[in-house]
């Protein structure tokens, strides 16, 4: 993912570079609705984006990360060091995984729809799905642990990420397959303070 450097935000090249990997993505998201995504090829979604499929590895090693990639952990980790030194561990992760998802929805609420609904549906989706989850659980744990000065493999610190983190994961999968009736920002607040208050013992 390119992360934007310096006040005077992304240069033209890290932004042709994002239009590019939006434009793959939008394609491939059309092609898996109109014809399936095992049905899909590698050299479709290239085609239809007008880029070669050399091109499309560059931005995607696989054709699963075409539908699993997006900004999500870049923004985790920007929210993570944006959160108060003393906060407590469980209220940094909550805030950042809140704060991160909100602006993946905000960006393009239904293309965010549609590749939930389609890793639901998908088994080689799924299963890479929860590899994602392990990696980001990685992540954070090796953010958190940064800035407070414990080790990552923390126990007690791994257990909040994935705790967290599998709340939120939930209350996606929840809003996709109830078609996106429900907003998401409502319902990641809703599984988040449900964990605090079973980890907690309050109401809160």
């Amino acid at each position: 993912m390119t992360v934007p450097g310096g006040s005077s935000g992304p240069s033209l090249r890290e932004r042709k570079k994002a239009q590019t990997r939006r434009a793959i993505q939008e394609h491939a998201l059309r092609l898996f609705s109109a014809k399936g995504y095992e049905a899909t090829t590698v050299q479709e979604i290239a085609a239809a984006a007008g880029v070669s499929h050399m091109t499309f590895f560059r931005y995607f090693p696989t054709k699963e990360d075409v539908i699993l990639t997006d900004d999500y952990d870049r923004l985790i980790v920007e929210q993570l060091a944006a959160r108060p030194a003393d906060e407590p561990i469980v209220d940094k992760i909550r805030g950042a995984l809140k704060a991160g998802l909100q602006r993946v929805y905000a960006a393009d609420r239904e293309a965010l729809l549609a590749r939930t609904r389609l890793i639901l549906r998908t088994p080689a989706l799924r299963a890479r799905l929860w590899e994602q989850q392990a990696a980001t659980e990685r992540l954070i744990a090796r953010a958190l642990a940064a800035g407070s000065g414990q080790e990552e493999d923390n126990l007690r610190l791994r257990v909040a990420v994935a705790a967290c983190l599998a709340a939120v994961t939930t209350a996606v999968l929840v809003w996709a397959e109830n078609e996106g009736a429900d907003e998401l920002p409502a319902l990641i607040d809703q599984a988040l303070s449900a964990l605090r208050q079973e980890l907690s013992g309050t109401d809160g």
